[in-house]
């Protein structure tokens, strides 16, 4: 293909990939990628929308082996040694159980989380040496069950890694603990290195992860995707996250200002390369894949921090942004910002969840306002309310200056906060089908279904 006929390709949702994802799907070969593709890796995002089926080719799995190889040894540079390859790597992923799709003839194609499909397909030096926790209990699918055998397989174990969701790091810590006795994983593992953590954010989560690792344990953020792995810690968190360039994907970036959902097709001019884009901007993250995905508008905002070398953060979701009153709030503000009050606050945050109270809604103001649902451990006594929502609303004032001239003029009532009884989000995420393994809370949207479900228990 010529320059000028990829610069005339239009950037595409999954929908619009959609039909020829089906006949992938279907068996048929040569759609999006030469040849036929034997895995699709099932996600539904963090936006509780349609399920996703990503196809996985198997120089897609070339891909991920090379860039979970590339993190590692990114954390080996940053610590000076290699002595996490000395030890055993737990990751907390989802089932390795895959599903057959019904395809008319030739080999059964196979469905699942990539997790589980990426753990089936490890080299064998990986699978024998590092991997726990073992092709039997990956296979589980029950939660709650697999994280018990998972504790009871691995405590005796030597662990120097351990990845996963940071709330689902927070969930496995406390049942090893209640199963020792030990107070820190440090004390479990006496070799535990490296806490490989991504997903979501560690934000209000990084107190309480660091207080239970113990001393000496080094945290490394990684950005994965199903779509991709994106890049992973090579330096101080400040940094930024190094891009993953060289290893299949190629990468572009659609100003966030520019970008509008309707009207993707007459957005393939202001696409930029990598060498274009400026550090203290978000974009829209595009990716072209070695599975066919070609302009793909993956859903994730990112900003750089240092374009030479390429490090950027993630600032979150397109579909995920908190605007029913014209804020553009985004998930990156709120998770720094609950992040930087639960610390001065001496906060345990659990899960945390913000909607917009409209006009006209009970204890809305005259304005409109939001909602924040927070789920908290060990508050401290007689946690001053008042002071936590004069913290959250000053410090979203600080980093974002929509927000802060909707409240300055009056456009937005102050915030409200509201403590939710434990297990609350635990239990809107079990009765989805999303408790353990790869599954995230949405963090934020400009309406409030996921709120009233929160309140309503459903």
């Amino acid at each position: 293909m010529s320059p000028g006929a990829w610069r005339a390709l239009p950037p595409r949702r999954y929908e619009e990939f959609l039909p020829w994802i089906e006949r992938m799907k279907a068996g048929e070969s040569d759609v999006l990628w030469r040849g036929r593709c034997p895995y699709f890796a099932v996600s539904s995002g963090t936006t509780a929308g349609r399920t996703k089926y990503l196809p996985v080719t198997p120089e897609m799995l070339r891909h991920f082996r090379r860039t979970g190889l590339d993190s590692l040894l990114f954390h080996a540079g940053r610590v000076g040694h290699a002595d996490v390859f000395r030890g055993r790597h737990l990751f907390l992923g989802g089932s390795t159980v895959l599903t057959p799709l019904p395809v008319p003839s030739g080999r059964p194609l196979l469905s699942g989380d990539l997790s589980g499909i990426t753990a089936l397909n490890l080299p064998g030096w990986v699978e024998h040496q590092l991997y726990e926790p073992g092709r039997e209990i990956a296979l589980l699918a029950d939660w709650p069950a697999k994280l018990e055998a998972i504790v009871a397989r691995t405590c005796s174990r030597d662990l120097t890694l351990i990845a996963g969701i940071p709330s689902w790091l927070l969930i496995l810590a406390e049942r090893v603990l209640a199963a020792t006795g030990r107070s820190v994983l440090r004390e479990v593992w006496p070799r535990l290195e490296c806490i490989v953590h991504g997903g979501v954010p560690l934000g209000p989560f990084a107190r309480q992860l660091k207080a239970v690792a113990g001393p000496g344990v080094h945290f490394h953020e990684v950005y994965p995707a199903s779509e991709g792995f994106i890049a992973a810690q090579d330096a101080d968190p400040a940094a930024g996250l190094r891009l993953l360039t060289g290893a299949g994907i190629y990468y572009e970036f659609l100003p966030l200002a520019e970008y509008d959902e309707s009207k993707l097709s007459e957005l393939s001019g202001r696409i930029l390369p990598l060498s274009s884009v400026s550090p203290g901007v978000d974009y829209v993250l595009l990716l072209s894949t070695p599975a066919g995905l070609c302009r793909y508008v993956i859903g994730d905002v990112v900003r750089f921090v240092t374009v030479d070398p390429p490090r950027l953060v993630y600032r979150g979701r397109t579909r995920l942004q908190l605007s029913a009153f014209g804020e553009h709030v985004i998930e990156h503000e709120l998770t720094e910002t609950l992040a930087e009050v639960a610390g001065v606050l001496g906060l345990t945050v659990t899960n945390f969840h913000v909607a917009p109270r409209f006009v006209g809604e009970e204890g809305s103001g005259r304005r409109g306002r939001h909602e924040w649902l927070l789920e908290v451990t060990a508050p401290a006594p007689g946690l001053p309310l008042s002071e936590l929502t004069a913290l959250l609303d000053a410090g979203l004032q600080r980093r974002n200056e929509d927000y802060e001239a909707k409240r300055v003029g009056g456009g937005l009532e102050r915030p409200e906060v509201r403590l939710v009884p434990a297990g609350t989000f635990a239990g809107w995420l079990q009765r989805r089908g999303k408790w353990g393994g790869q599954n995230k809370m949405p963090r934020c949207r400009s309406d409030r279904e996921i709120a009233d479900a929160l309140l309503e228990g459903r």
